[in-house]
């Protein structure tokens, strides 16, 4: 049997060893466009890595893959984010869980987990070509099984496979960072906010966790969990929307009581000295002025009922800030959309439309938030697709 695996990243990797390990005799060729293989893996998760999660604060599939949840918690059962683990540590990369339950090389260098997948294929005999584009079937004609792994995809990079009858759903970014027009805010660079809440005014998309103020405008995992969410939604306004943040956690009446306590216990006290509800100095400033103007420069006791109101509300979501756009890194972002899963067989994740033909990673209509989701995602479908190979 000639297997050819179409993408030399994470999905294309795992599916190829999985093949080659349970099928010695199989000849399996990984077959990657670019100069080099496994390059999102190497950037990914600042250069550590995320390669999974616990999934221990889980609840619902739903909320870590805003699409293809269903088609996870079936496949899930076949291969676990516990069997990635048992993989990783039996081939020789141990690996160290963090308290936000994201899983990571203990090494903390994403080059542990590359180095492993290049020597797993070398023992193997795994045969790797880069710079091999695959643009049609005709280009395959001498492998009688394909799995394509692409990873996050392009309308152009999908054209050969829609024309052979596969359903696409066109792509576009799920992880990203918001881009904000507001200099004052930009200043506070580097500021983090651990229990943010932002949300998207109108909708049910929002999304909780630490805020990152950047000096183009908000990142951190609250901010790319809601991109992740809001993709399309987003995609659609042309990443022009407005956000709300609650920089709290509390709800107005609890915002108001604990500002009314504050003006209680310090009435003499300047406003912008004392930050309430652990926000650092420079970002409550921020905050206090952006709402009060020059009143902010007054003292805790001379707010006015209005006033409280007026700050309780900004704190806790009310005020509105812009996204004027998003600010992806290029190397890490991921997309949605892809092949649609209506397109493959639920079972194996073979086509529906061309026998032999499988399909594993990003490339389809699965995406999770940030966090090793992602990266779960690849391991999963990638075992699903070769378990299915291997039965040939």
């Amino acid at each position: 049997m000639k297997v050819a695996v179409i993408g030399g990243g994470a999905a294309g990797f795992f599916l190829a060893l999985t093949v080659k390990a349970q099928r010695p005799e199989a000849e399996v060729t990984i077959l990657e466009r670019g100069k080099r293989v496994l390059r999102k893996v190497a950037v990914s998760g600042g250069g550590r890595c995320n390669c999974t999660n616990t999934f221990e604060r889980v609840k619902d599939l739903k909320e870590v893959y805003p699409r293809g949840h269903r088609l996870m918690k079936r496949l899930m059962k076949g291969f676990s984010q516990r069997d990635a683990y048992n993989w990783f540590e039996h081939h020789g990369v141990r690996l160290t869980t963090q308290e936000d339950h994201c899983v990571f090389p203990a090494s903390q260098d994403s080059a542990t987990i590359i180095n492993c997948f290049l020597a797993e294929a070398r023992r193997l005999g795994v045969r790797i070509q880069t710079e091999t584009a695959v643009r049609s079937m005709d280009d395959l004609k001498d492998y009688n099984c394909i799995a394509v792994t692409t990873g996050g995809a392009t309308e152009e990079s999908l054209a050969w496979l829609k024309a052979l009858g596969h359903e696409t759903i066109k792509p576009v970014p799920s992880l990203f960072t918001f881009e904000t027009g507001d200099e004052a805010l930009h200043a506070l660079m580097g500021t983090v906010v651990e229990e943010a809440q932002v949300m998207i005014p109108g909708t049910k998309l929002r999304a909780e966790g630490a805020l990152l103020v950047t000096h183009w405008g908000m990142s951190g995992p609250a901010i790319l969990r809601l991109s992740s969410y809001a993709a399309r939604h987003l995609a659609e306004l042309n990443y022009k929307a407005p956000l709300a943040v609650n920089w709290t956690g509390l709800h107005d009446n609890e915002a108001l009581e604990a500002l009314t306590e504050m003006t209680q216990k310090f009435p003499q006290k300047q406003l912008l000295t004392i930050a309430p509800y652990g926000l650092t100095t420079r970002l409550w400033s921020y905050l206090a002025k952006r709402c009060l103007g020059q009143r902010a420069e007054g003292r805790w006791g001379s707010l006015n009922k209005k006033e409280m109101n007026r700050l309780a509300n900004t704190l806790s979501g009310g005020d509105l800030y812009d996204i004027q756009g998003r600010a992806p890194f290029k190397e890490e972002f991921v997309t949605c959309g892809g092949i649609s899963l209506e397109s493959v067989n639920p079972t194996t994740l073979e086509s529906r439309h061309v026998p032999a033909l499988y399909f594993a990673g990003e490339l389809l209509d699965i995406d999770g938030v940030t966090g090793g989701f992602n990266f779960q995602a690849a391991w999963t479908t990638a075992y699903t697709a070769a378990q299915a190979i291997c039965k040939i």
